[in-house]
């Protein structure tokens, strides 16, 4: 069984910052891609940004210049950043990740966490 965990939520100052940290733990081969995705009340969940195992990373454009991700590798965990927090951040922020899992073949899977709400208010 694979699990993603999230960590860091919380309140945020408008221009504060913030470091979120999923971990994920199980019995997998590997991880390619990994990322964070966020839903805000009343909208569909969207992509924040996401990071290959490599090292590449993709940012939306409304975290470009703020939000800075990065992964260790070793410890199966992916950050997200957070500087210059906007009201507009606020949302339930998750981790996903693209898992190579023992007894499931060669394929990735698609593993998602439970969340972690981030406020960004005064």
């Amino acid at each position: 069984q694979v699990q993603l965990v999230e960590s860091g939520g919380g309140l945020v100052q408008p221009g504060g910052s913030r470091r979120l940290s999923c971990d994920a733990s199980g019995n997998f081969f590997s991880i390619s891609a990994m990322g964070w995705y966020r839903q805000a009340p009343g909208k569909q969940r969207e992509l924040v940004a996401a990071i290959r195992s490599g090292g590449r990373t993709n940012y939306a454009d409304s975290g470009k210049g703020r939000f800075t991700i990065s992964r260790d590798n070793a410890k199966n965990t992916v950050y997200l950043q957070m500087n210059s927090a906007k009201p507009e951040d606020t949302a339930v922020y998750f981790c996903n990740a693209y898992i190579v899992v023992v007894d499931l073949g060669p394929d990735e899977h698609p593993y998602w966490g439970q969340g972690t709400q981030v406020t960004v208010s005064s």
